[in-house]
Parts: structure tokens; sequence; C-alpha cells
């Protein structure tokens, strides 16, 4: 993978927050909030020149949750969503571009927070999934991890999506989906005015017609690729880009004007034991940012 410069001081800050998803066992919980030890372990913050701007600490998770109850640890997320918007507007009043190390799709709220306090944002979506799930289109909600494109569209429990009342904090029209590719999801997202491109192609047409106004947030879940090449997410989906075709359409959104920042989710190192996805991930950031 060729390399590029870039002259954004990029700021690498943890958000181990593993609240927006269900336990994947029994007396266990996600392990997404070890991703930023695994991605730093292969030196990411070295070779990516980057500033360390360390973790948010998101609250204790509680694995306790019955239909009715309503977004799992939802006052949880919540709370760690506006620690995580004054953390990442720190950064960016600083002069800096944030590189968010999750933890699950539910820290999408924290950005999109701190980017609505400053103006009109839009969001790239990469992600096999589109995360929509909300009362409109499911017999009830649960784990925000799979709601977190609903959420900041206005979509779910007030004290989610209104904090601040700055409901919604991206407008449907200013979402482009890349990589969707699970029927179910796609029938969730008709006619919401979402846009949404499967694969590759298209993914930067699409983007340039969508991401407008003040600027744009980027969201990367590795399950975007094909499980062939990495598999080490919670919920795999068959199909998917290469680490070429991924670093391109990262390479060609950072391009554009008005990038805000960057968020990784959803990568777990329990699924990952020797470490060689980690190392791939590793590998795909630094080609797209350095």
């Amino acid at each position: 993978m060729k390399q590029v410069t870039t002259d954004r001081r990029l700021t690498l800050l943890d958000a181990p927050s593993n609240l927006g998803l269900r336990p994947p066992a029994p007396d266990t919980v996600p392990g997404v909030y070890k991703a930023p030890w695994a991605l730093r372990d292969h030196g990411l913050l070295r070779r990516l020149g980057a500033d360390d701007a360390g973790a948010a600490v998101p609250p204790r998770y509680v694995a306790t949750w019955q239909p009715g109850d309503g977004v799992r640890n939802g006052q949880a997320i919540a709370a760690y969503t506006r620690r995580l918007a004054d953390r990442i507007a720190a950064i960016r009043e600083s002069g800096g571009f944030p590189v968010v190390l999750g933890g699950d799709c539910s820290i999408l709220l924290g950005p999109a927070l701190a980017l609505r306090r400053t103006g009109r944002y839009g969001l790239a979506y990469l992600d096999a999934h589109a995360d929509f799930r909300h009362l409109g289109n499911s017999p009830h909600v649960g784990a925000a991890g799979g709601e977190s494109v609903a959420l900041v569209t206005g979509r779910g429990e007030p004290h989610l999506v209104d904090i601040d009342g700055l409901r919604p904090y991206v407008r449907d029209e200013d979402v482009v989906l890349i990589g969707v590719r699970e029927d179910e999801d796609l029938a969730d997202i008709e006619g919401s005015g979402l846009a949404c491109v499967s694969g590759a192609e298209g993914a930067l047409e699409a983007a340039r017609g969508t991401l407008g106004h003040d600027g744009f947030w980027i969201h990367l879940d590795p399950d975007v690729l094909d499980p062939e090449i990495l598999s080490a997410v919670d919920s795999p989906a068959p199909g998917g880009m290469t680490p070429d075709e991924l670093v391109g359409i990262l390479r060609g959104l950072l391009a554009m004007p008005g990038a805000a920042g960057l968020q990784l989710t959803i990568f777990d190192p329990d699924l990952d034991p020797d470490g060689a996805q980690a190392a791939l991930l590793t590998d795909i950031l630094v080609a797209a940012l350095t």
C-alpha cells in the first residue's frame, strides 16, 4: 500500500466502551474494550506520529437487561456521550484531528454531539450493517451498538438522542452508509432518506454528493472487510471489501474538504488470539492516515 503525506495533527483518543453491546455469552462482557490496547501494541501511535490524548474511561458495564427496559446501559451511555464529546471538542479546538479507538458503535454519539454543538455535520458510515434499528422498524430496542445511526439521526430515547436539545445530531440527508450488505439492514433503511452504497464501487461518489455543509465524521467498523480477511468482530457478514479497497475509500474521504475525525469500532481482540488481525487493522489505519 503506497503511503501519502498529511499535514493533519493526528491525535489518538481511546474510547474503550462496550456499553452498547449484548454479552457475547453468559457471565462475560464484550471484548471490544480491549481494541485500543491491541492496536497500540502494534505501534499505532508511533507509526502515525500522533499525539496521545489518553482515554475517555467509560462507566461500568451492566449485563442484566430485560425486554422493555429500553436501551441497555442507556443512562451510562448518555453520560459517556457527554464526556466523550467534551474530549473530542477539546482535541479539535487545539488543532488536532481526532482518531478515536473504540469500543462499540455507540461511541458515535460522542463525536456526533461534539460536532452538532458547532454546526451541521454529516456522517460517512463504513460498516457491514446499517445500525438503524429503532421502534419504527423493530418490536423493541436494546443494544445501542446496533442502533447508533438511528440514535444520531434522532430516533430513540430522549436522554440519548436529544442531549442539550440538539436532536438530531446528524440529518438523514447528511448520512452515507458504505458497505452495508445484509438484506435485513437494507430493508431497515428503505424510505429513510439515508444514502447507501453496498460496496467499494461508487462509495466516494456517493459521499461527495452527500457530505457537505460544515464537514463530516468517519466511522469505521472493520466488519466492512471480508470476514475471510478479518473476522474478529461481533457480527461478521459474508462478502465485503479487501484491505486495499478500504484504504482507498478512507484516503478518498480524508482528502475531501471537511473531514473532521475518524473512529474505529467493534474490533474484538478476544477473537484474535494471535494478534494477526490487529496487526492488519493497524496497517490499514497507518496506510490510510499517513
